[in-house]
């Protein structure tokens, strides 16, 4: 493929002066929930080439308004809060056209609702386009995070970005977006291939009547006895690189790998790949249709407002009265983070609190992507209505209930510690890889011969 100009050092990771007018223009954008066509309602005008189009009306798209600091060369950009909550503003992804080529455009996101930003260590929007596909990094020596007077002394983040051709449509995003088609296009893509080690079921329907997928991943005809591993993601739509790294778990999983076989004959895999199909759907960042964080609603979800926690906790609870639920993983993203981590529960016994150690130590022996320095032992009253907290307590399986938090944006380098990597959609898909792998170790160290040779 051959590369951008713009992007000649894409994955390292401008000063402009602006001439802002008194009464700047505003390009008002419909919600990615319209799905109308902004061309065919708002706007029905000819424009001539140069005078920027900005779209978000697509599934998980989000942008809230632009306005026009200077036509052609400048705009601000302004994110659409969560829908029914406006406390969160962090997800962007957005598509421009009617680009002349070789213009050169100064952007800047005006309006985020958190001023810590891995912006401020290197981290940058991605793009892709028509006629290329795959997501890039804009390089960093473009990017600019830094507080503004102009925008009432607020952290903006500002690009400069080289359109190159003509009558391509451009996305730009804030991390790399995996849908709720995206997930169902996966799995309907498994199904039809009628994997005797795979069953899918319909868990529920959300406030918006999406699907809450339930999959089963074992040898159903293995007698050995087994263990089962209960995985979730997804909960906070923004997070996408939580899907990568269950969608590269389940990849695996179901693969042809020896290892992945061991695993079907002993553990029953639960997994719920996307506990807010709604959120990812609108575009939201962290909250659900009725604007609620589902990730503090497990200890007394509502089945009117909650639909998606209280189907998944009456789940879990009632597997548990037939199954032995060994681990409970939450996936999530971190937006500070600038490597992947673990919060694991605080636990009284000594020996205990070295078992519950053992699988991000494994995870970190196996994924340079993920640091076993950072992981945290965490009892803060704040997130106790997280799902970690709360299966812990339910279960009774505290010792082995985790979040797994991957940066947004990079990892240390494993022969520099002092450099950051930019992560990719491949490092995430690999990471859930890893973690299969390292639940096959943790068997190995912990279980007698016999449980893990799958014999009586």
């Amino acid at each position: 493929m051959k590369a951008h100009p713009h992007l000649q050092h894409s994955l390292s990771v401008p000063n402009f002066q602006t001439q802002a007018n008194n009464s700047p223009p505003t390009i008002a954008l419909p919600h990615a929930h319209s799905m109308s066509d902004l061309n065919a309602k708002g706007d029905t005008k000819k424009k001539k080439k140069g005078d920027l189009q900005f779209r978000a009306n697509f599934e998980s798209g989000n942008l809230n308004k632009v306005h026009v600091v200077q036509d052609g060369f400048e705009y601000d950009l302004y994110i659409r809060p969560d829908t029914n909550n406006a406390n969160y503003r962090l997800w962007y992804y957005f598509c421009v056209s009617n680009a002349k080529k070789n213009q050169r455009v100064l952007f800047t996101i005006c309006n985020f609702s958190k001023q810590r930003s891995l912006y401020r260590q290197g981290m940058a929007p991605i793009v892709k386009s028509t006629s290329r596909p795959h997501w890039e990094c804009i390089p960093s020596k473009q990017v600019y995070y830094y507080k503004s007077y102009r925008h009432g002394k607020t952290y903006v983040l500002s690009f400069s970005f080289l359109f190159d051709q003509e009558d391509e449509d451009y996305y730009f995003a804030y991390s790399f977006p995996y849908t709720y088609t995206d997930l169902q296009r996966f799995l309907h893509g498994i199904e039809v291939k009628q994997f005797p080690y795979f069953r899918r079921e319909l868990l529920g329907r959300t406030v918006q009547y999406r699907r809450m997928d339930l999959l089963t991943i074992t040898d159903f005809e293995s007698t050995a006895p087994k263990k089962t591993i209960a995985i979730t993601a997804r909960i906070h739509p923004g997070e996408t690189p939580a899907s990568y790294v269950c969608h590269g778990l389940i990849s695996f999983l179901l693969s042809d790998h020896s290892f992945a076989k061991m695993l079907r004959e002993i553990v029953v895999f639960k997994i719920i790949p996307m506990l807010n199909p709604d959120g990812v759907f609108l575009g939201n960042y962290r909250c659900s249709s009725m604007g609620y964080d589902l990730n503090r609603q497990w200890m007394n979800p509502a089945s009117w407002a909650h639909p998606e926690i209280a189907l998944t906790r009456e789940c879990l609870l009632k597997m548990s009265e037939t199954e032995e639920i060994d681990f409970y993983i939450d996936l999530h993203s971190h937006s500070t983070a600038t490597s992947s981590f673990m919060f694991v529960n605080l636990v009284d016994s000594s020996s205990t609190r070295e078992e519950t150690l053992i699988l991000p130590k494994l995870l970190d022996m196996r994924a340079k992507e993920f640091q076993f320095a950072d992981t945290k032992c965490c009892k803060d009253p704040l997130k106790l209505g997280t799902g970690r907290r709360t299966i812990g307590e339910l279960l009774k399986i505290a010792k082995h209930c985790y979040t797994l938090e991957m940066s947004f944006y990079s990892y240390l380098d494993p022969s520099d510690a002092t450099k950051l990597v930019p992560l990719n959609e491949f490092n995430y898909l690999e990471l859930g890889k890893n973690l299969g792998l390292s639940f096959l170790e943790f068997y190995r160290i912990t279980q007698n011969s016999s449980f893990f040779l799958g014999k009586k």
